[in-house]
């Protein structure tokens, strides 16, 4: 099979695509023709060996796919060979294929297409659990979305206007902001030409946003955590800008604000209630026509390019590695 091979840390131009023996799943496993694989922000994390957990040298990175079942392991019953699934794995996934715990897998909402549905669960699970578990977000509230064109806050811009939030929207230039606009966003503020505080609180009538939304990171969630009103929820999932924030905690005390962190992978250990519900509630709203914004298409030939476009924050949405196209 091919897969892409990190063999040294560093910008993923190191990686290179290599052929590598065919994969057997052991107890509890099951094996996965790749057809997709969408490439998230801790992929270039674990090609740097910048990520909470290393990932021991040679290895392929990758953690979001969707494919078909090509063989099930010793004591897994199911699904079915030949069924199409997605799934996420720490590294593994920018192969030909992936080998994951029957755990790790589920079925592909109804409507999306390989490309999609690789493009789909981590980001929108992220989006919906970040804003309703977690941020306890209802219909009628104002929500701020960092990084509102990205991969994940796109998807929150989505998933929030969809559950009836008003949304404002911040990124980094008026074209990413216009992609924001179309999946719903009501205001927007570009954080690099405008004051993000000030903005928000006019767009708001003064009193600030009910909950944000921050996949960002680095100086302007000090800002954000500043636009919140009194009582209001700050839910941090991530640091796309490189730089953990130091964040004042008197301005917690002083708005009686609650800070919450996000991170997916533990979701199904310690609410699993929360994810069926998610998965109910996304389900729906791909039958109603939501699909993930996927704004470039790889092949795997140029995963190197695929990851950079994600780095250098050329892409909108999603970036996808087909497997089915290119040599």
């Amino acid at each position: 099979m091919r897969a892409a091979r990190c063999r040294r840390y560093g910008p993923p131009g190191g990686l290179a695509v290599v052929e590598l023996g065919d994969l057997e799943p052991g107890p509890g496993e099951v094996l996965v023709r790749v057809q997709a694989a969408a490439v998230n922000f801790p992929d270039l994390l674990l090609v740097a060996n910048r990520y909470q957990v290393p990932a021991p040298l040679p290895f392929t990175p990758g953690s979001e796919f969707a494919g078909f079942v090509a063989a099930l392991g010793p004591g897994v019953s199911g699904p079915p060979v030949g069924t199409a699934v997605a799934g996420a794995v720490l590294t593994g996934a920018f192969a030909e294929q992936v080998v994951v715990p029957v755990a790790g897998l589920r079925p592909i909402p109804s409507g999306l297409d390989m490309v999609h549905a690789a493009a789909f669960h981590v980001t929108y699970a992220t989006a919906y659990h970040a804003l309703v578990t977690v941020g306890q977000g209802v219909a009628g509230e104002w929500a701020a979305v960092l990084g509102a064109a990205g991969g994940v806050g796109s998807a929150t811009v989505d998933v929030a206007t969809r559950l009836g939030m008003r949304v404002v929207a911040a990124a980094s230039s008026q074209e990413r902001l216009a992609v924001a606009r179309k999946l719903g966003a009501q205001a927007t503020v570009d954080y690099v030409h405008e004051d993000l505080k000030a903005r928000i609180r006019e767009l708001t009538g003064g009193d600030g946003v009910h909950l944000v939304i921050d996949p960002v990171g680095g100086d302007h969630s000090e800002a954000a955590l500043r636009a919140l009103r009194r009582g209001g929820r700050f839910v941090t999932v991530g640091y796309a800008d490189g730089r953990i924030p130091r964040i004042p905690l008197n301005l917690v005390l002083l708005k009686d604000a609650v800070v919450r962190g996000f991170e997916i992978r533990m979701l199904r250990q310690y609410a699993p209630d929360a994810v069926k519900a998610g998965d109910r509630v996304l389900a729906r709203m791909v039958s109603d026509g939501m699909r993930p914004l996927v704004s470039r298409v790889h092949p795997l030939a140029d995963v190197a390019s695929a990851l950079t476009d994600v780095a250098e924050r050329r892409a909108t949405g999603k970036v996808v590695i087909d497997m089915t196209g290119g040599v």
